[in-house]
Parts: C-alpha cells; sequence; structure tokens
C-alpha cells in the first residue's frame, strides 16, 4: 500500500469501518431490490459511489476538515438505506437506522448524530441544508442522473423517471476556481426526453440544490444542452 493510500485510510476512519460491515452492505443492495421492484431508477452500491465522491469533492474543495469530509462520506454511504422500511419518509428511516448501526460500532455520539442529521435532511420532500456535510450530500445526491440508472430494460414501459434518467448521457458537476459558484451541466438526447419533462421531476430537487449551494456560500447553476436554465 502506498504513503499516501495510507494517509486517506486513517484520516477517514468512519467512512473505512462502514463499508466493510457486511450488516450495512446487505442493507444497501436490499434498498435498491425494493425500489427497483417498485419501478425506481438505481439505489445501489453504484449511485452510492457517485455520490460519496462528490460529497468528498465539493467539501475538499471548499476546504474542509477531513473529518467533516469523513463524516460527509459515511452519510453518503448510508443516505438510502431507510428505502429498505418504505420509500416515503426513506431520509427520516434512514437517519433513525443509521443510529443504531453506528451505536452498534460504539462510534462517537456527535458523530452518529451529524450523519444521521444528513441522512435524515437528504429528501426534498421534507429535508433542509441545516449544515455543510448536509448541503454537500444534497447536491451530491441530486446531481446524480445518468442513463445507467435506469433499471427497467424495456424502453416501452419507461415511466418520466425513467425517460429522464435515460436522455442524460452526460452530467458534469464542478465548483469553479473562485469556490464562488457550483454548476451542475447535463447534456439531455431530446428523442427520449424533452427539457420540460426534466422540470416535471427535478424542480423541486434543484431548488433544494439552490438551497443547499447557498449553504455553502456558492451560487448554484443548472446547464442542460448549453443552456443555462438556473
Amino acid at each position: 500500500m502506498s504513503e499516501e493510500n495510507v494517509i486517506k485510510e486513517i484520516n477517514h476512519p468512519i467512512y473505512d469501518l462502514i463499508v466493510k460491515d457486511e450488516v450495512i452492505k446487505n442493507y444497501v443492495t436490499i434498498q435498491n431490490e425494493a425500489l427497483q421492484a417498485l419501478g425506481y431508477t438505481e439505489h445501489s452500491f453504484a449511485h452510492v459511489g457517485i455520490v460519496t465522491e462528490r460529497v468528498k469533492y465539493i467539501l475538499d474543495t471548499l476546504d474542509y476538515s477531513d473529518h467533516e469530509i469523513d463524516l460527509g462520506k459515511s452519510a453518503a454511504y448510508l443516505h438510502d438505506i431507510g428505502n429498505i422500511v418504505n420509500r416515503s419518509s426513506h431520509s427520516q428511516s434512514g437517519g433513525v437506522m443509521a443510529f443504531q448501526l453506528l451505536h452498534d460500532l460504539k462510534l462517537d455520539s456527535q458523530d452518529i448524530a451529524h450523519i444521521a442529521m444528513a441522512i435524515g435532511n437528504h429528501d426534498e420532500g421534507n429535508g433542509f441544508p441545516v449544515n455543510a456535510m448536509t448541503a454537500a450530500l444534497i447536491i451530491a445526491d441530486k446531481s446524480d442522473v445518468r442513463r445507467s440508472r435506469v433499471q427497467e430494460k424495456e424502453q416501452g414501459k419507461f415511466d418520466i423517471h425513467d425517460r429522464v434518467n435515460y436522455a442524460v448521457t452526460e452530467t458534469l458537476l464542478k465548483i469553479n476556481q473562485e469556490k464562488t459558484g457550483i454548476k451542475l451541466k447535463m447534456t439531455i438526447d431530446n428523442r427520449y426526453c424533452a427539457v420540460g419533462e426534466f422540470f416535471e421531476i427535478f424542480m423541486d430537487r434543484m431548488l433544494l440544490c439552490r438551497r443547499s449551494a447557498t449553504k455553502l456560500n456558492l451560487e448554484f447553476h443548472l446547464i442542460i444542452n448549453e443552456q443555462s436554465l438556473m
């Protein structure tokens, strides 16, 4: 193992502990199985991995501490486990589940509280960017729109969520060099989805992203097919 990898492992011990836990791995797998049965897009390890990396990118770029990044990555890995209980109010269910799981791992109570708080506030239905870590999680989660998230194999059975995700061929999340703005840039194939359909299901999510960016002292910009829409 290289010196760089050793340092990374030491700096993010909570995340490293969580991703090695077999119970948590099972929960991540099973919650996606439930969502697939309901016809939802992919919420398994690919989604979890992208959200985790984007949380790390946001917090690291904005010079948050290694410990805050560790907590943010941990929340990202766990953020959808509440889908095991039900899709409805899954963020709150996930927060409660995280409390118990992290308590069993004997984590510090303040760290548990911050991770659970981020999970419990990440959904657009009733979430709010209560702190920087939660704001980063919200943006990372809502920006994961891509063709490979579609789990339905037959295009004739696509619902609007499938069509929108399938239409997105490229996504870029980028903080500017001055650290004053964050842009979500997407390319949408209009053969599968009109831009209006994107906003039909993503408007609330994009508004929450803008609110989250404000919490991070950033301006949020949404660009679709080279057109600035927010």
